[in-house]
């Protein structure tokens, strides 16, 4: 008996579930290292102290269902002329910004005139972005709180200047082939995109994910009576074997990108050059979204 006692503690100790240990040290410093990328990349911003009240950093969630019911309304163009001081500049849209960082720092600090707009699902992170465009006291550039999916053509075919640029740097990827109908770039964005795009204007595509990044280069590659590569105009832009861009063309890094380098990840690049106009029918957003597949009910 004392032997099966003593036998069955000791398996209970073999058993006994791990005690939580603290992470890696590396992992710390990583975290770290990536943080003050960040900072050393946007130091001239100096962003720190302009949100005293509610912090620097803000716990928001990081993964969105687009199509959820308070996503889906699209939402209205703003007022251009009280947004941007000459709202005849030509437009560079972020979709997806982020934090916004990279476009505030492009608003404060690019030598071409031109306005940006900043498309964001997340609302915590556009107020937070509007608060410091306010206070750095810039009028070329504007945070908008809006789906860019079901938003763009609303948004962007009101703009009175010509549309130059449009970014999608580092989306979502929603892995699970399941939710691929969330990611941002969906056929009638596409649509609009090159709808709206002016002749000569620009797409810029950009993911560490390679399966993401091939995704919206496929949608792109089947516009090749519209767009063509800008490998294939500006012989200073290089490509890898694959067709990828091998350096930013941007000048500055999103902080998505600072800290996929950090972790030894590759970035996947293309962008686009409209060359021509050709008319194609337009997905419309009730389109888009009518077509989705409708929940079954739950039998009782």
């Amino acid at each position: 008996m004392a032997w099966t006692a003593t036998a069955t503690l000791c398996c209970r100790l073999v058993r006994a579930p791990a005690v939580r240990r603290r992470a890696p040290h590396r992992t710390l410093c990583s975290a770290e290292r990536s943080t003050d990328a960040v900072d050393r990349e946007y130091a001239d911003l100096n962003l720190r102290p302009l949100y005293p009240n509610r912090g620097h950093h803000l716990r928001i969630r990081q993964h969105v269902n687009p199509l959820s019911a308070s996503f889906v309304e699209p939402t209205g163009p703003p007022d251009w002329k009280e947004v941007f001081e000459d709202p005849l500049l030509p437009l560079m849209v972020d979709i997806g910004c982020g934090s916004g960082r990279f476009l505030v720092w492009l608003a404060k600090n690019s030598r071409e005139r031109r306005n940006y707009l900043g498309l964001e699902i997340r609302q915590k992170l556009v107020e937070r972005t509007q608060f410091w465009v306010t206070e750095l006291g810039l009028r070329n550039v504007y945070f908008m709180f809006a789906n860019a999916t079901v938003s763009f053509e609303q948004i962007v075919s009101s703009y009175p200047g010509p549309l130059l640029l449009v970014s999608i740097l580092c989306p979502d990827p929603h892995f699970k082939k399941k939710h691929h109908k969330r990611r941002v770039l969906q056929t009638q964005l596409v649509d609009s995109i090159t709808k709206n795009l002016c002749l000569g204007g620009r797409v810029l595509l950009q993911s560490d994910v390679l399966g993401v990044a091939a995704d919206m280069r496929e949608r792109f590659d089947g516009y090749s009576d519209v767009f063509e590569h800008v490998d294939c105009i500006d012989k200073n832009l290089r490509c890898d074997n694959e067709g990828w861009l091998l350096d930013n063309p941007i000048g500055i890094r999103t902080e998505r990108e600072i800290h996929a380098e950090l972790e030894g990840a590759t970035i996947y690049r293309r962008m686009y050059q409209k060359i021509r106009d050709v008319p194609h029918q337009k997905t419309s957003a009730v389109q888009w979204i009518s077509a989705l597949p409708r929940p079954q009910a739950v039998m009782g």
